[in-house]
């Protein structure tokens, strides 16, 4: 569903991300884990069509994300690290907004946005302006707006920073449901305890690369080991030039 063919972003003579070639499959959960600066979301502004890469490319469901951004965004729910709203827009409203911008007609729009403020525990605050949000609202906010028009793939930065430990789990459950019924995500995050938990493969760039990539137990190599020991171990190795 999501295949990088030599993707790669340069600053000048900074190489942000070097050459990356990897696939994910359709209903798979894929985590992209990696230390500050690593390269997790210029890759992702790459997927959305926001970078234009240097070289090479990265396609979902068979389209260029580059080329094609129109048509891969009617296929992708895309949550950023810090989502950000109209301020006096109300919760419904954003969310109605974002439904009728994917084609939704107005009362399928208003349906789509009641079902996901009841989902999201948002009925409480719907007819609060955003500018009103707190992050752990508008982070939820964000992620039923990325679900609005039921897209076949996920990508998700952070998706559960700001979050309290119930609405953390509630959010991991969903997505774990949403992938059981054939969605693939692609989740960026630093909390290793989610990735170890939800994903079915990790990838862990470090400096621009890909380290390694992975089930957690072959990331493990038959080691009692943790998945934050095997990332520590993959990220402390400084990066070849």
């Amino acid at each position: 569903m999501i295949e990088f063919d030599a993707l790669a972003r340069s600053y000048g003579s900074y190489q942000a991300v070097h050459p990356l070639t990897l696939a994910v499959g359709r209903g798979e959960v894929f985590g992209f884990l990696g230390p500050n600066g690593a390269g997790k979301t210029t890759t992702i502004r790459m997927m959305m069509g926001i970078l234009v890469p240097s070289s090479g490319r990265v396609l979902i469901d068979g389209l260029d994300c580059h080329r094609d951004a129109a048509a891969v965004k009617r296929h992708v729910g895309y949550l950023p690290d810090n989502p950000i709203f109209y301020d006096y827009l109300r919760g419904r409203e954003i969310l109605q907004f974002v439904a009728e911008m994917h084609g939704l007609a107005r009362p399928a729009a208003a349906a789509r946005a009641r079902q996901l403020l009841d989902e999201f525990g948002l009925d409480d605050v719907a007819e609060e302006f955003a500018v009103n949000y707190s992050m752990g609202m508008k982070k939820k906010l964000g992620l039923a707006c990325a679900l609005a028009h039921d897209p076949a793939v996920l990508i998700l930065d952070e998706p559960i920073n700001g979050l309290d430990p119930r609405a953390a789990r509630d959010v991991q459950d969903l997505l774990v449901e949403r992938a059981a019924a054939g969605k693939t995500i692609f989740v960026s995050t630093h909390l290793l305890d989610m990735a170890q938990r939800m994903c079915d493969r990790v990838g862990i760039i470090h400096r621009g690369r890909l380290a390694a990539t992975g089930t957690v137990d072959e990331l493990r190599g038959g080691a009692d080991a943790t998945l934050e020991e095997v990332f520590l171990k993959a990220t402390d190795t400084p990066a070849t030039p």
